[in-house]
């Protein structure tokens, strides 16, 4: 069975699949590297059975649509024997830099992809291509199916008309071949100012689709571009640019978002022009659409994330409550829970919100087999064992507890630590006042009837059962300690250890051999599902409690934790050490995900 076989079948597999048995690609060839139409036939037959491509602008993070993405693209590649390139789609001088282009090269690196196939690296650039976008737009000027436009953007806004009425023609669109040709050689020259033309695509203005309406291959924008410098002052729109792309890298299944779906006949109408014109080859690519990933408490706009870093709502792109990349890596969640949320969220036409907690589950089928354990106490409350001198021979004494580092994996040997006189306990593990069904550290009291009821006993997990005796408060009545006895032989995996039977099993870590740890509560940025529904200012609900600092206390060994280690917190969830900040002797520790939904309705 071949690799595809085990993977959930969607429109996209059945498309490829389609194209491998009537051997769509088959007969093309490849000449090593990106060109054009005379490159390519000069080259052998192309190795690859299907290319795809994942082509970002580096012009801000990656976010989890980015992700969906990536895992969509490089992994139908690797499914049916083909390639996936990594472009950067850098036709924009004005917002890409250099810091999103290494940040984009990580995050795929991250997730587990390489855009190396058949020994040759496949990362492009599409400003490379700008001398054959150039090319390409001559061509079409002379073959009278493009035209310089040299209206006001008021007035070609205008003519362009709407859904319910067609567009009219610009002026400009019936010159001669030649007039064409020197203006946009003046144009590419810099003779004319920023704005005031523009080069068009010769369609039809009365197109029910907008799109075909004579749109905007060039404008001129006088801009130092991060990658060609101040080498051209003409820039290709992206509509223009994209499909062009697709064809100089002999891409077969340009996949792409709904949003781009009512931009296909353009591509179509391009690139067939383009191959008639013999500069591209056949067959040419094609471009599919699939609904992307809305998923709910967050925003994917990359001008909103902008805008909740720049107001201070978040302490940057790699906050852990951001939604990009980053900021997921950050929080805690692994390369393959990301994978797996983009293989469970499927590829198709429909569209619909994913709740954010899918992301979580993923979290968790991920980590639960293989994160080991950690004994964390969130809450401190201090638990005093009276008899502990009488029962192990001194209060300075430590008794060595074990746990399993893994539940379900005895090769990973155990973990230690030391029972003393004084633990740390979970401030809701006492109640003086027991509510219905509790069954954890509660005194000796007189009930309703009057009758008295004896302090209750639980277990310290991996330790002994212990008996509470009573409290101690402050000056405000606030409860500062529990006051328990050690009941004698019950230490856990002892002989006779549960002879005295108990309901409730209790957390704790030691006052004098625990470490001090910070952990930050991450919970979700926004209070809403759809935070901009309606319309609303998405600032609006923000989340108040998305991140809580608290001081906690672990297991000694968290203290040498290294940066980016997982970890489950026994009852509390999963956790990962800070990979910006975690230091050995200074550990932080950021909740990715608690054990159990605690959204759910």
């Amino acid at each position: 069975m071949t690799e595809p076989d085990l993977k959930p079948s969607n429109f996209l597999r059945q498309i490829i699949e389609r194209d491998l048995a009537e051997g769509t690609y088959a007969q093309r060839h490849f000449g090593g590297s990106p060109g054009d139409a005379a490159h390519h036939a000069a080259g052998p037959r192309d190795p690859a059975k299907i290319r795809t491509r994942f082509p970002p602008e580096p012009n801000g993070y990656l976010h989890i649509g980015h992700a969906k993405s990536i895992c969509l693209n490089f992994g139908l590649a690797r499914d049916y024997s083909g390639v996936c390139h990594l472009r950067f789609d850098d036709t924009n001088p004005e917002k890409e830099e250099q810091e999103y282009v290494d940040a984009i090269l990580d995050a795929v690196k991250w997730l587990g992809y390489e855009w190396k196939g058949n020994s040759t690296s496949h990362l492009y650039q599409a400003s490379n291509y700008f001398d054959f976008m150039y090319r390409a737009a001559e061509a079409l000027v002379t073959a009278d199916l493009a035209y310089v436009d040299e209206q006001s953007a008021e007035a070609m806004r205008a003519h362009r008309g709407d859904f319910g009425k067609p567009g009219t023609n610009s002026p400009y669109r019936s010159r001669t071949t030649a007039e064409n040709l020197a203006r946009l050689r003046e144009m590419r020259d810099g003779k004319l100012a920023d704005g005031a033309a523009v080069l068009r695509a010769k369609i039809d203005m009365a197109s029910p689709n907008i799109n075909l309406r004579d749109p905007a291959l060039y404008r001129i924008k006088r801009a130092t571009h991060h990658h060609t410098g101040d080498a051209w002052c003409i820039y290709p729109m992206y509509t223009y640019a994209h499909p062009i792309e697709d064809a100089l890298e002999n891409i077969t299944h340009s996949i792409c978002t709904l949003e781009f779906e009512d931009q296909r006949p353009f591509y179509d109408w391009l690139l067939d022009h383009l191959c008639t014109l013999g500069l591209l080859a056949q067959p040419r690519p094609h471009q599919y659409e699939f609904a992307r990933l809305n998923l709910t408490y967050i925003v994917t706009s990359k001008r909103k994330l902008r805008q909740l870093v720049d107001e201070g709502h978040v302490d940057g792109w790699d906050d852990p409550r951001m939604p990009t990349i980053v900021g997921l890596r950050r929080r805690g969640y692994t390369a393959a829970s990301l994978r797996l949320l983009a293989e469970r969220s499927g590829a198709s036409k429909a569209g619909g919100w994913i709740d954010y907690s899918s992301l979580d589950i993923a979290l968790r089928d991920d980590l639960d087999p293989q994160a080991p354990r950690a004994c964390v106490v969130l809450d401190p409350l201090k638990l005093k064992l009276t008899n502990f001198a009488d029962v192990f021979g001194s209060d300075g004494f430590q008794e060595p507890c074990h746990a399993p580092v893994h539940p379900a994996k005895p090769e990973l040997g155990k973990r230690e630590f030391m029972l003393t006189n004084e633990v740390w306990i979970e401030r809701e593990d006492f109640m003086e006042v027991p509510s219905k069904g509790f069954f954890r550290l509660t005194p000796p009291r007189v009930d309703a009837a009057g009758v008295a009821q004896p302090g209750s006993k639980a277990r310290l997990k991996y330790g002994v059962v212990v008996e509470c005796t009573g409290f101690e408060k402050d000056a405000d009545g606030v409860v500062t300690a529990v006051l328990a006895t050690v009941v004698p032989d019950t230490k856990s995996g002892t002989p006779g250890s549960d002879a005295v039977k108990v309901k409730g099993v209790i957390t704790w870590v030691s006052v004098s051999t625990g470490a001090a740890i910070e952990v930050r509560l991450y919970d979700r940025l926004f209070s809403e599902a759809q935070p901009e529904a309606g319309g609303r200012d998405f600032l609006t609900v923000l989340n108040p409690n998305s991140k809580k600092k608290i001081s906690a206390f672990a297991e000694a060994s968290l203290l040498y934790a290294s940066a980016a280690a997982h970890f489950q917190f026994e009852r509390h969830g999963y956790f990962v050490a800070d990979r910006v900040e975690h230091a050995a002797g200074k550990p932080v520790f950021n909740r990715t995900a608690t054990l159990k939904d605690v959204w759910a309705k």
